[in-house]
């Protein structure tokens, strides 16, 4: 009978592991099909747009330069990614751009022609298709294309552009435009007004003087430094910004958290009422995400890096709240009595008794979120209005250079490593002393 019922329950352990095993994996899938609808992935194919994916792409590491027809007065401006630090002088047009009163000549090379209409319009001739000969009519583009248009190519009434893998070119009412692409980040030292563009490091350091009112050195960094196109300066304050707000939130918040945490510890703080209390003021601050303090705080106290590193330090307090007094709870009491049998106070107690027992736990916890928290600064700049991430915003809202975009990702990313590597150093220098 014994026997009966104990294969009777090594049966029905071994049919809830089946269920288990089975049922798992059924769950997961089911769920997986519900998300493969519900959120329309089918429909991602059709709502993609390739073309602007790798416009994106092709700007990140690439450059373009501006041709530029007013087609209301004629003028023609030429311009490295349109600014105007970066625009060509009257007969200083690179040696592709040809300007003529009759129709400025564009050669994009292998055969790509396009040639502007001083009253508005254009023609390109493309290898393998033909001349596309465009022109405003009155506020209505007109063409030689037949209705079925090429991916490449796309029309309205008051709009037409053609792109290929040597340009693209619209026509406006207002202007006819073309983009050349160039691989690199041009003008990253120095704008087309420094008198030092152009010239090499070794021509810099070593050659003659190349603006007579000051010294190679000094000039060079002065006009690298005062880049008006990629404002260095700012970049680089924008970034000490970043890590001054992530440094201010992480270590105020350890501060200020520390000995909250011996209210919250069982054996610190004796009174169940004030334990409670302590602890759901943690749960509070770590429960609203740094983003919502956020936008609270630059409501209440608009915006600006102190406002970011407010928003850090009130959810990382209740965060190192939690850290510290599970530490605490978990201390040696034999330490702190062997301190206090010395005939020492009770904050010498915890002074030498117990801090040096959640110093490791302390100090790895801190350079941790305050790696996450260089980070995180970034996307609460955005918000605040400081930091690199205003910056990278800034960029992206304009959707111009979207090789900047490239630059801020790149240093956003060094600027991580190094916290990373540097928080790792004072990490093993403060604990092991190694």
């Amino acid at each position: 009978m014994a026997d009966a019922a104990l294969y009777a329950s090594a049966d029905r352990l071994f049919a809830r592991k089946r269920l288990i095993s089975f049922g798992l994996p059924a769950l997961v899938l089911v769920y997986l099909v519900y998300v493969f609808f519900a959120f329309d992935i089918p429909g991602l194919a059709e709502r993609a747009r390739m073309d602007n994916a790798r416009a994106l792409v092709s700007d990140a590491y690439s450059y373009k330069t501006h041709v530029t027809q007013d087609n209301r007065s004629g003028a023609l401006t030429v311009a490295i990614e349109g600014e105007r630090k970066g625009t060509y002088a009257p007969g200083t047009e690179p040696d592709w751009v040809t300007p003529d009163a009759a129709g400025t000549r564009v050669d994009l090379g292998e055969g790509h022609v396009v040639v502007f209409d001083p009253a508005g319009g254009f023609t390109y001739d493309v290898p393998g298709f033909g001349p596309i000969v465009a022109h405003m009519d009155g506020r209505t583009v007109t063409s030689n294309l037949p209705e079925a248009l090429p991916d490449w190519i796309s029309a309205s009434r008051t709009r037409l552009q053609v792109q290929t893998e040597a340009g693209r070119v619209s026509l406006t009412r207002n202007k006819t435009e073309l983009f050349r692409y160039f691989p690199g980040w041009e003008l990253f030292f120095f704008t087309l007004d420094s008198p030092y563009h152009g010239h090499g490091l070794g021509e810099i350091l070593l050659g003659d003087r190349l603006d007579a009112s000051r010294s190679n050195i000094a000039g060079a960094w002065h006009d690298f430094w005062q880049n008006n196109m990629w404002r260095h300066a700012d970049v680089a304050w924008a970034l000490f910004e970043t890590i001054l707000m992530a440094f201010l939130g992480t270590f105020g918040a350890a501060i200020v958290a520390l000995p909250l945490a011996f209210l919250s510890a069982k054996n610190f703080a004796p009174l169940v009422a004030l334990r409670f209390g302590v602890r759901r003021v943690f749960d509070f601050l770590r429960g609203v995400d740094g983003l919502i303090w956020t936008i609270v705080l630059s409501r209440a106290f608009g915006p600006g890096p102190l406002t970011g590193s407010l928003a850090i330090l009130l959810t990382d307090t209740g965060t190192f709240g939690k850290l510290f007094s599970e530490a605490l709870e978990n201390v040696d009491g034999k330490q702190i009595e062997g301190v206090s049998s010395t005939g020492a106070r009770p904050l010498q107690s915890y002074r030498f008794g117990v801090i040096p027992q959640i110093t490791p736990v302390l100090i790895s916890q801190l350079f941790y979120y305050l790696e996450s928290n260089t980070r995180s600064a970034t996307i609460i700049g955005a918000i605040t209005g400081g930091g690199i991430g205003l910056l990278l915003t800034q960029a992206m809202i304009t959707q111009k250079d979207w090789e900047e975009v490239s630059y801020y990702i790149v240093l956003v990313v060094l600027m991580v490593m190094a916290m990373d590597s540097l928080s790792g150093w004072l990490r093993r220098k403060l604990i092991s002393g190694s």
